[in-house]
């Protein structure tokens, strides 16, 4: 097998995004693996400690160079985990003071900006340059437009805890994690690659869950009962701020009908909630088929619901929940030793067409 021309075909699949011809290849894997290690000063490690000679090899065709090497699949793990390792450590130095800076963030609100109304720039040089919340607020209170400080914000929070998190995984003996970033790929179980998504139970689902029980939508309810128990309210805020109202007020309100009103409410959700985690495949299945088109993909997923049962709105709070997520994960994994990864196979449509993944999911619940 010439494997400069394998090579350049799953350099080709990774370009265009196709990585279920990358996960099905003979090298697929091989080259996911080396593609996490494809820095040149780090490949040039790894080459020193097989004693390959690349001093003629320039920078851009190192990756080739070092691919069609064939190193031994052990050699490439015990790498990876190494530079991983060097790695971590710089990063455990700060964890203690990143976590403390998540605390200070008590609103958790996109104020109605998302990626597209927002510069690149904002990305690079606010989200994922600082780490001190205070320096975060007076760099927006000075430079940037008061409008989009919640998207900021938001941004921010998602970025540390997502970094956070994913340390959690790739930490786990039986994971071996990817150092570059990689498209698609966070880390490898058992040679399995794995994209990890941390979200929470979505609101959408919990409608089409609601309308299959013949209930009416969440909100379209708690403006039926504040209107029969002449609770007030502002009627020109938008959706979010009005149900965020409305279920405080109801919540906070003493009468017996009020009491009953949210008792119940809360009691379907808890019902859907556990019901959902039963069968959790329909989930996973409308998690890929609810993707809008400038993110599509079909790849490998290990989804992370994080779930407060007693206040859905504030389950945002969980992912900096050091504590929760770190055994929560740890059980998971340690428990799943011997995953049946044939068993996470699952079948989505997406604009006419069936796709085949695979994907497991970890529900993590705050009671």
């Amino acid at each position: 097998m010439d494997l400069k021309q394998e090579f350049r075909k799953l350099k080709r699949y990774y370009q265009e995004n196709a990585f279920e011809k990358i996960f099905d290849h003979e090298f697929g894997i091989y080259f996911l693996k080396m593609r996490s290690i494809s820095r040149s000063n780090i490949l040039k490690e790894l080459a020193k400690r097989l004693k390959f000679d690349v001093s003629g090899i320039s920078g851009r065709d190192l990756f080739e160079f070092m691919f069609c090497k064939n190193i031994l699949n052990e050699e490439i793990d015990d790498f990876i985990k190494q530079i991983y390792d060097m790695e971590r450590k710089e990063r455990i130095k700060n964890e203690d003071y990143v976590y403390s800076q998540l605390y200070k963030l008590k609103v958790f609100d996109w104020g109605g900006f998302y990626q597209n109304a927002v510069e690149q720039n904002i990305v690079n040089n606010y989200i994922k340059k600082i780490q001190n919340y205070e320096e975060l607020c007076s760099s927006i209170e000075n430079d940037i437009n008061p409008r989009v400080r919640g998207y900021i914000l938001c941004s921010w929070y998602n970025h540390w805890t997502s970094i956070l998190i994913e340390d959690m995984f790739k930490d786990h003996l039986r994971l071996l994690p990817t150092v570059g970033l990689i498209k698609k790929v966070d880390f490898f179980w058992k040679d399995f690659p794995f994209d990890l998504k941390v979200t929470y139970f979505p609101d959408r689902y919990m409608q089409l869950k609601r309308k299959g029980l013949n209930l009416r939508p969440e909100l379209t309810e708690l403006k039926m009962f504040a209107r029969q128990q002449n609770i007030p309210y502002d009627k020109n805020a938008n959706n979010k701020d009005i149900f965020s109202e409305l279920i405080t007020r109801i919540s906070e309100d003493t009468s017996k009908e009020s009491k009953e009103f949210i008792e119940r409410f809360h009691r379907i959700r808890e019902e859907i909630i556990l019901n959902t985690i039963g069968n959790p495949k329909e989930l996973i299945k409308w998690f890929y088929e609810e993707q809008g088109i400038r993110r599509f993909d079909a790849a490998n997923r290990f989804f992370l619901v994080l779930i407060d049962l007693k206040n859905l709105e504030d389950s945002w709070k969980l992912k900096r929940n050091k504590k929760l997520l770190y055994g929560k994960i740890n059980d998971f994994l340690d428990n799943n030793k011997d995953m049946d990864f044939e068993k996470l196979k699952i079948y989505f449509n997406w604009q006419d067409k069936t796709y085949v993944t695979y994907a497991t999911i970890l529900f993590i619940i705050k009671d």
